[in-house]
């Protein structure tokens, strides 16, 4: 078993060379997977600290964007009770998502892509008590 426990979340080569980009113009990121109602639950990307956390929210992980520099991803606690037996891939297509998040102008969206965790990676997650 590793020391480390398994990670909840990454990010496609595209979706990270995007986060790269809207970091060179906007600063420190965070990603808040959206709940809901005028987004259509997708991953939203604002200016680090533009978006409060809090006790109702879930830290999934960092996205890694090399040279030190990452972008923390989150998720509402109750959002988090229908997905935590997944892990997350934060991916970018063509076509224009929420007006709120940064890559908005870009004619791009992110997107979420699911799959079940692996029995390996419950039993991690669950012996570093994060399921």
């Amino acid at each position: 078993m590793s020391e480390h426990p398994p990670d909840r979340v990454d990010a496609t080569d595209g979706a990270l060379a995007l986060l790269r980009t809207l970091r060179d113009r906007h600063g420190e990121l965070m990603i808040h997977q959206s709940g809901g109602c005028c987004d259509g639950s997708a991953p939203m990307c604002y200016p680090a600290g533009e978006l409060l956390v809090g006790d109702v929210d879930v830290h999934l992980g960092d996205l890694d964007l090399g040279g030190g520099a990452h972008v923390p991803v989150w998720m509402t606690r109750a959002q988090h009770e229908y997905w935590k037996h997944t892990h997350l891939t934060i991916d970018v297509v063509p076509g224009r998502g929420a007006g709120f998040s940064l890559e908005a102008p870009e004619g791009v969206r992110f997107l979420l892509r699911s799959r079940l965790l692996t029995e390996e990676e419950v039993v991690g997650l669950r012996a570093a008590d994060l399921l």
